[in-house]
């Protein structure tokens, strides 16, 4: 079995290598805006895409015009935790480090855990059991280990893989939508 960085390094070879890429990701947020979870949460939780990751700037024009709470995450490195903030326009952030696009803390209201009601989580590899690969600073793991709203995770088919060595501290999520559909995570 392969480990969490050979199976990342993959990934992301293919994901560079990927050719035109706009109906893969016309299709996965087609997939993600149908589902239930997305039109019934009012606050939605969303990291901002950065190099060849899904556009996620596009979930954000269709939540505001459907009326909902974006919040994104503002990391702290020192301890590498997050905390979410309101964010109604992209001037409320600022691109601190790696291209990494976060809210302004003076700028945004702090908006706590139990009220985001969908988590976009993101992730270069995933299982069916809903396990994934993220960038490997276990960010997104401490952060949900007590969240209790739905966890949901955009990946194209050539994200999947057969099995993620899970460690005790990962945290799955809940379903994953594809190009193809949407995967209810066992």
């Amino acid at each position: 079995m392969l480990t969490k960085s050979e199976i990342r390094n993959q990934i992301m070879e293919r994901w560079k290598k990927l050719g035109e890429r706009s109906h893969v990701e016309r299709d996965i947020h087609r997939h993600l805006l149908s589902l239930t979870e997305w039109r019934e949460a009012k606050t939605i939780g969303i990291t901002l895409s950065r190099e060849i990751e899904w556009d996620t700037y596009k979930l954000l024009d269709a939540a505001w015009t459907d009326d909902k709470n974006i919040v994104v995450p503002k990391c702290y490195p020192k301890d590498k935790t997050m905390a979410f903030y309101l964010c109604q326009t992209l001037a409320d952030l600022e691109n601190k480090y790696i291209d990494l696009w976060e809210p302004i803390p003076k700028q945004a209201s702090l908006v706590e855990k139990s009220l985001i009601d969908l988590m976009i989580v993101p992730g270069i590899a995933f299982d069916t059991n809903g396990y994934r690969i993220g960038y490997g600073g276990g960010y997104y793991d401490r952060y949900l280990k007590d969240f209790t709203g739905t966890k949901i995770a955009l990946a194209a088919t050539f994200q999947i893989v057969p099995k993620i060595e899970k460690e005790l501290h990962d945290i799955p999520v809940e379903k994953l939508v594809t190009e193809q559909g949407v995967i209810t995570c066992t």
